[in-house]
């Protein structure tokens, strides 16, 4: 019997058809109709694939959820990704060039849909026991929020021993993810009072002023060495050039890499004192994601995979990313998770989005053969 990976070596082009079939379906994460459409050939996949278990957790403002899974024991492993993508219809093509292919979420992440599909099929077709229960979750909200699957995430990672995420690699190096920052999204809102700026300009309260020394203030928080960023992302206010401001706003979006420092962050932004007599700050929204932290048990999982991958030939590298994934939430939890287990690629968001289709085999293989060490 061939090796797991040469077992997918040899149905490379099938693992690219899978892709394709994925990415054609096109589902962008604020269309439920093409999201249940998407939804329904990832579903189909599945049954043509792997077989198990197949649930469907309907939505009714996004695309419907899946619970995949197979085997059975005392153990639980949870495997967890998205289909959902930034594009809207026809926003880019769908192509093949040079070996890469090129379209809607191929890199973020449909690519690590597909290996995860092969993986399972390549690991069922190798005779492995599935003494475990596997559960690959997949959902349809991640790239705005995961406002309607963050329970259900949550959920599952509490009956779970460790958590992969398929997430993109670091692009072109296909490098994994060993962490990730946590995001926390601010508004700072400023009320003050309106007064001709003529007339008499000093016996107004500028919310504008008052907003500015703020800003400045809770830009103070940034620490490059520390690896916390404060970006202010937008702002607004004021009415007339000859009026003072009597109301204005800022969103803030913040990363950092520990739950201290987001701790930390999120007093700062609580505790807001007015700079300016008569003016009153009040403050929104907050931590979002906390990080994906760099623990020694995601150091070990990661060392398990370099020696795969060193079986294979290669060489495979880890780091980390400032932004977030549905792992944030498992992480943040306490189970070990590693992310970026995705094929090697490029251009997440971005219009050159792209896929290296030779290496789709290479990262099924890695995520397969991790899984059967941890069946036992």
């Amino acid at each position: 019997m061939p090796t797991i990976l040469e077992y997918l070596k040899q149905h490379s082009t099938d693992m690219e058809e899978t892709l394709v079939r994925l990415a054609r379906a096109e589902s962008p994460s604020r269309n439920k109709r093409l999201s249940d459409r998407c939804g329904r050939v990832l579903a189909d996949l599945f049954n043509e694939l792997v077989g198990g278990e197949t649930e469907m957790i309907e939505q009714q403002i996004v695309g419907n959820q899946y619970r995949f899974t197979l085997g059975s024991g005392p153990g639980q492993i949870l495997i967890i990704g998205h289909y959902d993508t930034v594009w809207d219809e026809g926003d880019i093509p769908l192509r093949e060039e040079n070996g890469l292919l090129y379209g809607p979420g191929v890199f973020d992440m449909k690519g690590g849909l597909a290996i995860t599909l092969w993986a399972l099929k390549a690991l069922k077709h190798a005779g492995v026991p599935f003494n475990k229960k596997v559960v690959f979750l997949v959902t349809s909200d991640e790239e705005i929020g995961s406002l309607h699957s963050r329970t259900l995430i949550e959920e599952e990672a509490k009956k779970s021993e460790l958590v992969l995420v398929p997430e993109s690699s670091i692009s072109n190096s296909g490098a994994v993810k060993t962490f990730r920052k946590g995001i926390g999204i601010f508004r700072l809102e400023v009320s003050g009072k309106a007064v001709h700026a003529g007339i008499n300009p000093w016996e107004g309260v500028s919310a504008i002023d008052e907003l500015v020394l703020q800003l400045q203030d809770l830009k103070g928080l940034d620490d490059r060495e520390a690896g916390v960023s404060v970006n202010i992302g937008t702002i607004s206010g004021g009415t007339r050039t000859n009026v003072v401001a009597d109301y204005a706003e800022a969103v803030i979006d913040v990363r950092f890499r520990t739950r201290k420092q987001g701790e930390a962050l999120e007093a700062a932004f609580r505790s807001r004192p007015a700079f300016t007599a008569g003016a009153a700050v009040h403050v929104k929204g907050g931590i979002n994601r906390y990080p994906m932290e760099e623990t020694e048990e995601v150091l070990a999982l990661y060392s398990e995979l370099k020696a795969i991958a060193a079986e294979h030939g290669y060489a495979l590298g880890h780091g980390g990313s400032g932004g977030a994934s549905d792992g944030n939430f498992t992480a943040a939890l306490g189970i070990p998770t590693i992310d970026g287990l995705g094929p090697v690629g490029d251009g997440a968001h971005a219009v050159h989005e792209q896929v290296l289709l030779e290496n789709l085999p290479y990262r099924a293989a890695l995520i397969a053969q991790l899984l059967a060490r941890h069946l036992d």
